[in-house]
């Protein structure tokens, strides 16, 4: 490593530098106190400044009234927010990276605007790959939501929706609208469909504008889950009536999600028994061990 050495003639006190090479951390130290510099830099002190990283000077850092200066390089340590914020980006890439989108928060402009440019990203780099929507979100604005829906529908990759946590309001419309087949939750999960919230004030014909958008909506709602879940639309607006909240397996009876996820399977729709019995002949094991220790399996069903 190269090692520098600067020193300045018009100093009473002779004070030295070293700096190492660039790709190293510069540091600086002076047993000389302020007085004893020249109130004009010289050539040599000019060199020194226009050769060297930026320094800031701290004269308080020592009491003899000698001064220590840091360099401001790259080096420095982040701040809790801005790791955290680096951190969260580079999470958000790795997933991406194995077509995985996560919605994770109430449903505004802002985070429908990120969903949407991901899945779209995702579709163009290869239709034919799955896309995985997770969901843990309480829901948000509708026309946010119904953007979020209508790329979903638009994208040529089936998308996978999987709910964890919660999926409520305007978040179950995105569960349910996953592809046929690929709509999960974890075991732990709630969900929840209602009709619409909305308000009005002003003038009379406003209000009434207003209640009769709330009312399209609603009716478009019950549209779409009665579109998915297979249900009557009249069964439907019923049952949206008042909040209803519904553990997984109530979601797959309603024809919201297909499954639910236990582990690394999906537990099936059908009963599962408490006790199967094995099928295995331990008979012809014992005649023959070496058929079982290799049997023949067909090269397409290995994976």
């Amino acid at each position: 490593m190269e090692l520098l050495s600067l020193s300045s003639p018009s100093i009473p006190h002779q004070a030295s530098a070293s700096y190492f090479n660039r790709k190293g951390v510069t540091s600086f130290s002076s047993s000389s106190s302020f007085s004893s510099f020249p109130s004009k830099p010289t050539a040599a002190t000019a060199i020194h400044c226009s050769s060297y990283p930026k320094t800031s000077i701290n004269p308080s850092s020592n009491r003899n009234g000698s001064f220590v200066t840091s360099s401001l390089t790259a080096n420095s340590p982040q701040s809790p927010a801005t790791a955290m914020r680096g951190a969260e980006t580079d999470a958000m890439g790795l997933l991406l990276r194995e077509r995985i989108v996560f919605l994770g928060n109430e449903i505004n402009d802002f985070v429908a605007d990120a969903i949407i440019s991901q899945l779209l990203l995702l579709d163009a780099q290869d239709p034919t790959k799955d896309i995985r929507l997770f969901i843990n979100s309480p829901g948000g604005s509708l026309s946010a939501t119904m953007a979020i829906y209508d790329v979903v529908q638009l994208v040529r990759a089936d998308i996978s929706t999987v709910a964890l946590g919660m999926a409520a309001s305007t978040a179950s419309i995105i569960l349910g609208g996953g592809t046929k087949g690929k709509r999960l939750a974890m075991p732990n999960t709630r969900i929840m469909i209602h009709q619409p919230l909305g308000g009005a004030s002003g003038q009379a014909i406003d209000v009434e504008i207003q209640a009769k958008e709330i009312m399209h909506n609603k009716n478009n709602i019950v549209s779409l889950i009665s579109s998915w879940s297979g249900r009557a639309i009249e069964q439907v607006a019923k049952d949206i009536d008042r909040d209803r909240y519904m553990s997984p397996i109530e979601a797959v009876e309603y024809g919201i999600i297909d499954g639910v996820i236990d582990r690394d399977s999906i537990i099936p729709l059908f009963p599962v028994p408490d006790r199967v019995t094995p099928t295995l002949n331990y008979e012809d094991m014992r005649k023959d061990p070496m058929k079982f220790l290799y049997p023949d399996v067909p090269e397409d069903e290995i994976y």
